[in-house]
């Protein structure tokens, strides 16, 4: 595959860019460089942003759904920027100039700057999706190199399963953890990560605690329930109405845990089944209609 004989194996390519759910977080360090060094379990949900690339005549970036008011899709957005990497990575590593143009249409379904990776996961989802559609050209550790470019979350949304993050988030491995119903809750507000991480009082916690070694429901949920997300304070003194969300969940009809993910707004809930969980997103959503509330399960 080099030069001009770079072909397409597709002519569209529809990819979803799940919601990342941190169902712990411990903060347990800071590098000299600022970044923060974490350990974090990360669970995918069924549902999530939308990214469709298909061949075009002349590139094009496209966007639409909810939350597409609050991005523009020019060069600064994280799907553009992974375009651009992957064509570079491409001219670079396997001579693919001849690449032809795609159109990509972002669908934005998930709140923006709301603690489940969605600027992350539309990145990892287009550097996917390209792969897919010419045939997988860049193997998986030039991938990695290319997603992390991108950002500290974006090589574990390009496995988009459940696993454990250590580092900066870039150090990850699977866990056998079982489907889990949950609720998302988001009241309407943006919260800055870069100001959660400077109101966190101490910047050294302890790790996770020894995970199971089984995928029993219950036994996860005790460890779940024994953990913490070291930046749900901080956020809740920036955003006050995150203690709203997370009573309103913890008061709801079948939830067995409530927390904020990753640096928030967005809440969620693990509930006893799906019927529990659709109930109380209903309820939720009619209770609270400026809030974004989605029910759904982990992946």
């Amino acid at each position: 595959m080099t030069g001009t004989g770079t072909v397409a194996q597709a002519t569209a390519v529809h990819r979803l860019a799940p919601a990342k759910i941190n169902l712990a977080l411990h903060v347990t360090g800071q590098r000299g460089d600022g970044y923060h060094l974490l350990d974090t379990l990360v669970a995918f949900a069924d549902f999530g942003d939308r990214l469709d690339v298909m061949l075009s005549d002349a590139p094009k970036a496209s966007l639409s759904g909810a939350f597409a008011s609050g991005l523009t899709m020019d060069a600064d957005n994280l799907v553009c920027r992974a375009e651009a990497l992957w064509r570079e990575a491409m001219r670079r590593n396997v001579g693919g100039q001849g690449l032809p143009p795609v159109h990509i249409h972002l669908t934005k379904n998930l709140p923006i700057a709301s603690g489940i990776g969605g600027g992350s996961a539309d990145a990892a989802a287009a550097l996917l999706a390209l792969q897919e559609m010419f045939g997988h050209p860049l193997p998986s550790d030039g991938l990695h190199a290319l997603a992390l470019a991108l950002g500290a979350d974006v090589p574990m949304c390009l496995a988009s399963s459940s696993l454990r993050a250590t580092g900066i988030g870039d150090v990850f491995e699977p866990v056998d953890l079982p489907s889990l119903p949950i609720v998302l809750v988001n009241p309407g507000v943006a919260v800055s990560t870069p100001t959660v991480f400077s109101n966190l009082e101490h910047k050294t916690h302890t790790p996770l605690s020894h995970m199971p070694v089984d995928s029993h429901n219950d036994d996860w949920l005790e460890w779940m329930s024994e953990q913490r997300n070291d930046l749900q304070l901080p956020a809740v003194r920036s955003a006050p109405v995150i203690a709203k969300c997370l009573a309103a969940l913890e008061t709801a009809r079948g939830c067995l845990l409530a927390r904020m993910s990753g640096s928030g707004a967005t809440c969620f809930g693990v509930f006893a089944d799906d019927e529990s969980a659709q109930f109380a997103a209903s309820v939720l959503s009619t209770s609270h209609s400026g809030w974004w509330v989605r029910a759904g399960r982990t992946i």
